[in-house]
């Protein structure tokens, strides 16, 4: 993988339009900073958090398809511009990915609507298992931002996909959208998809022996919701 400094990056022969990490420019740094600080608390963690946020759903839209659209300004004169050609579902792995809802609601303007997965892993086997799952019937149609703010071992990340995918959602139109991957976690999600669009705010190199991201930023959970 490119080093993260660059805005796109290609992975594990992924091409480069597949993962996106976001410009490791100072405002995004700045708050990477403030997330990954044990010291930050909860409401500084959650005001830091949405503001990366914004970055990473403003450029995973730039994945809905579009076409050419034309139109006339109040000046009568013509302007060639462009318009979305599919909605967007929002699919968040709970609970973390709910946490980055609002900012999808408040950045898209066009048809949303919303799906649900609850992923656990079983602590005796680490095999990820669905245990509810609501997804929109018209979900085939759109395209999916997979809401999961930390990607560590992938497991989590390929059920969702596997559960997605046997809904009829096509893997290219699947867009994972998270704060802090694993290199490890890229390497195994992209590996097993290799048609699905990731974009993330920072890749870190390793994990714990506990499967933690290191350096990350802890329980992204706990520490957005306040109950660490």
């Amino acid at each position: 993988m490119q080093s993260p400094t660059t805005g796109t990056t290609s992975a594990f022969n992924t091409p480069m339009d597949r993962i996106t990490v976001l410009e490791q420019d100072r405002s995004l740094l700045s708050l990477m900073t403030i997330i990954r600080d044990v010291n930050t608390q909860h409401r500084d963690f959650s005001s830091a958090v949405e503001k990366v946020v914004r970055r990473l759903i403003s450029s995973a839209l730039n994945h809905v398809p579009a076409e050419e659209y034309t139109v006339t300004t109040p000046i009568d004169t013509i302007y060639k511009g462009l318009r979305f050609t599919k909605g967007v579902c929002g699919v968040s792995i709970l609970r973390a990915g709910a946490s980055m809802e609002q900012v999808l609601r408040d950045t898209w303007t066009g048809p949303l609507s919303f799906g649900k997965l609850l992923i656990q892993r079983d602590e005796e086997t680490s095999i990820a298992k669905i245990y509810y799952s609501k997804l929109p019937a018209s979900i085939c149609n759109d395209l999916v931002l997979l809401l999961e703010p930390m990607l560590a071992t992938g497991g989590s990340v390929i059920k969702a996909v596997e559960t997605l995918t046997d809904h009829g959602v096509p893997e290219e139109s699947i867009v994972l959208v998270n704060v802090v991957s694993s290199q490890k976690g890229l390497e195994v999600v992209t590996g097993r998809f290799p048609a699905l669009k990731i974009v993330s705010a920072a890749v870190d190199a390793d994990l714990t022996a506990q499967n933690y991201i290191s350096p990350g930023l802890g329980d992204f959970g706990d520490r957005y919701y306040g109950t660490c």
